[in-house]
């Protein structure tokens, strides 16, 4: 960063400009850029958020039981959303905690940069890994009082962040395991979101330039993708008029719905001889090496991109995207498209070189599309076509997929591996049920149920004998399990 560039913030640091951390200097012109005070903060207060989710459960959870053996310490313990937003604050210090409601870092505040400029727990979720920001290196003067140390917390799922744990002291305290603490608590707090969401395996996080950098091929036979509904075909258009156009496109929308094919299927659209790859976002430690792999293409021609997930970018990554995209030397208008959950999670620098929005509805908001689609992946996954019975094509049509797109093609492969003929018995027991939310040991008398009687020639007898019910119980618990079935033989 050039000298004539430095934030104004630099100039009050009680150290040589050397010897300012890079992350810090960018995120001191973030807050300069966001518009945020240099003598105060003024965090929007929002006082609404999700106090029911996993999440939120098990944050609390995990930083009571750290608060019950550090209640004499002069430490702050949050837990916020990803958006920054504080949820809540455990503190044995009365003192602390009234010097932190001055500066309003309490419960229905966001912290976020944009909001209150360089802080631990601000930085952890914009650079998506742990942070410690001391005294002095906070944004705003009147935070310099405090040390914060912060971590992001991931979904161990879907990957998705949750949100962070941030735990603040005085400035003069000694803070030397207070990053370590943080760390082990996000830690804990995954680790129990995973104990609870019925033991699956966690998303093996990426290490050592684990990111995808995918060609995109033109599918051909693509049939029933053509019949999709109208919602679809009207986005699409959209998508294809815009980069016909030569603006910079953002399709956002749920996760799996269909965001990158949608603008796949656009860029075929005019420009069908193009390469066109879609890039996924990386993890912190691996953005070096992210830029360096797929960058030198971008002044290649008939070369286009959709740069996926882009509310997942670091900041710093984002950063220097924007640099490659906006210079002399980046891709000609156009040839670049976007994907996120919404605009406004889009990081600023990219957000505003996008020229056309476009949403993708989500699976269940176009349930015409989910059988087409169906057919579409079930081809794809066994190299031709699969037939589906109607009660599986009803179990399909019938389900919510939250999970959208995404879903319905891993429920699909795992079905046409497996039959030529996919049944209901084929499918997994949510799908066969309305009731979605149960507690475990429902949850499982439900599977159970499902497993024996979406058997092919089960009988009513065979099911009574199995389940241990009478042939009355195991209508009602049909009913109230909202399972749909092939006819049972009596």
């Amino acid at each position: 960063m050039d000298v004539h560039d430095l934030p104004s913030r630099a100039g009050v640091h009680n150290a040589p400009v050397a010897a300012i951390p890079a992350r810090l200097l960018a995120s001191w012109q973030r807050s300069e850029d966001y518009g945020v005070s240099l003598d105060d903060p003024h965090p929007v207060f929002s006082g609404t958020y999700d106090d029911q989710s996993l999440f939120y459960e098990c944050g609390r959870e995990v930083l009571a039981e750290l608060h019950s053996t550090l209640s004499s310490e002069p430490l702050g313990l949050m837990l916020t959303d990803a958006d920054g937003l504080v949820l809540n604050r455990l503190s044995g210090d009365q003192e602390l905690l009234r010097a932190l409601d001055r500066v309003n870092l309490a419960p229905g505040f966001s912290y976020a940069e944009r909001d209150a400029g360089t802080n631990g727990l601000g930085l952890a979720l914009a650079d998506r890994v742990p942070t410690l920001v001391r005294a002095n290196d906070h944004y705003s003067l009147s935070l310099c009082g405090y040390t914060c140390a912060a971590a992001p917390i991931f979904d161990p799922l879907t990957g998705r962040l949750e949100g962070s744990v941030n735990f603040t002291t005085w400035s003069d305290a000694r803070s030397e395991l207070l990053l370590a603490l943080a760390q082990t608590a996000a830690a804990s707090t995954a680790n129990l979101m995973l104990a609870r969401s019925q033991g699956h395996r966690p998303r093996r996080a990426a290490r050592g330039q684990v990111f995808r950098i995918e060609p995109l091929r033109q599918e051909t036979g693509s049939g029933s993708l053509d019949r999709l509904s109208e919602v679809w075909n009207s986005a699409l258009l959209h998508a294809s008029d815009a980069l016909q156009a030569g603006k910079v496109v953002a399709a956002v929308g749920e996760r799996g719905s269909g965001r990158s094919t949608l603008l796949a299927q656009a860029e075929r659209r005019i420009s069908p001889g193009d390469r066109l790859f879609a890039v996924h976002a990386p993890e912190p430690h691996d953005v070096d090496a992210w830029l360096a792999f797929w960058t030198p293409e971008l002044a290649r021609p008939h070369t286009r991109f959709i740069i996926c997930n882009t509310d997942e970018l670091p900041a710093m990554a984002a950063e220097r995207l924007h640099d490659l995209l906006a210079g002399p030397r980046g891709p000609a208008a156009g040839t670049v498209t976007l994907t996120a959950e919404r605009f406004d999670a889009i990081p600023r620098q990219l957000s505003a070189l996008v020229d056309a929005v476009v949403e993708v509805p989500a699976l269940r908001n176009r349930a015409n599309d989910i059988l087409p689609l169906a057919d579409h992946l079930a081809r794809r996954a066994r190299g031709r076509e699969v037939e589906f019975t109607p009660a599986a094509a009803r179990a399909l049509s019938d389900y919510a997929w939250p999970g959208n797109v995404a879903e319905l093609a891993a429920v699909v492969k795992d079905a046409a591996l497996r039959s030529d003929v996919i049944d209901a018995r084929h499918l997994p027991p949510e799908l066969l049920s309305r009731a979605e939310h149960l507690p475990r040991i429902k949850a499982f008398e439900r599977d159970e149920m499902v497993r024996v009687l979406s058997r092919e020639g089960t009988s009513i007898d065979d099911a009574v004998a199995e389940l241990g019910m009478s042939r009355a119980t195991i209508y009602r618990k049909l009913a109230q399990y909202g399972i749909s079935l092939p006819k049972i033989h009596a």
